[in-house]
């Protein structure tokens, strides 16, 4: 069961929440200084780390878990939120430039339906970011945050999860390295938590980061049987009707996003 959207903003509306909102932003304003003209999709509870693109960007839509609920969010086009059942999304492939999940992977009960159909509605090298909880990290082992809920990952388990849905990942990165205590959130103390463990503690970090990209010649295909018509060559005898051909079974491996 996933975290309800209400205890979401109540958790971005206080002040460890704020921090947590800064110090996440700065390292994704590092990877994407600019979004104009592009359509993105949040997925999860995006809406604090993409209200500061609402300006630039050519669209902004909001995918939430019918589980978590949805947030309501408008925009100059009328509403820009949709409630979505974990691992479908109901727009049309190839669709959006930008991707952002928070709070989308660790309560998704279907991991690679989730991330294939993130890789289905977007463009080809189109650009998707991660934002989840670090197994390694403190965030992931307190109950007084969202990111304490649900499996935390590692940077390697989160880049292999994005390698098999046919995603090339680009680079890995960390926030948090404060603890996740109210009163060492204020914003100088947080920036200083954040210096030291960028260059003390880099894999100990609260939240890992990975950005990749969708790349259509990707690996990480299954095996698919498909039956397929062969023409028979097998003498006089006729092998099926007058068309001469006969139905064989024969194993093919490559990507299976359409």
């Amino acid at each position: 069961m996933r975290q309800s959207v209400q205890k979401l903003e109540q958790f971005y509306a206080s002040r460890l929440g704020g921090t947590v909102q800064s110090m996440v932003s700065r390292r994704l304003h590092s990877l994407w200084p600019d979004l104009q003209d592009c359509d993105i999709l949040g997925y999860g509870y995006a809406v604090p780390y993409l209200h500061g693109y609402q300006d630039s960007a050519h669209s902004i839509i909001y995918a939430m878990p019918e589980d978590q609920g949805v947030a309501r969010q408008i925009s100059e086009r009328g509403n820009a939120s949709v409630l979505t059942p974990d691992h479908y999304l109901p727009f049309a492939p190839g669709v959006f430039d930008k991707v952002l999940v928070v709070h989308g992977l660790e309560e998704a009960p279907r991991l690679l339906a989730l991330l294939a159909e993130l890789w289905r509605v977007m463009k080809p090298e189109g650009r998707i970011v991660i934002i989840a909880a670090n197994r390694a990290g403190l965030w992931a082992r307190s109950d007084k945050t969202p990111f304490g809920a649900g499996r935390p990952f590692s940077r390697n388990q989160l880049s292999s999860a994005l390698k098999s849905s046919g995603f090339v990942p680009l680079v890995r990165s960390g926030a948090l390295y404060g603890p996740p205590i109210g009163k060492l959130s204020g914003p100088r103390m947080a920036g200083g938590f954040e210096k030291f463990g960028e260059t003390v503690w880099p894999g100990f970090s609260g939240l890992v980061l990975v950005e990749a990209v969708k790349r259509l010649y990707a690996g990480g295909g299954q095996k698919q049987k498909r039956r397929v018509l062969r023409p028979g060559f097998g003498g006089t005898r006729a092998l099926g009707a007058s068309s001469g051909m006969q139905s064989r079974e024969y194993e093919r491996t490559g990507e299976t996003h359409e």
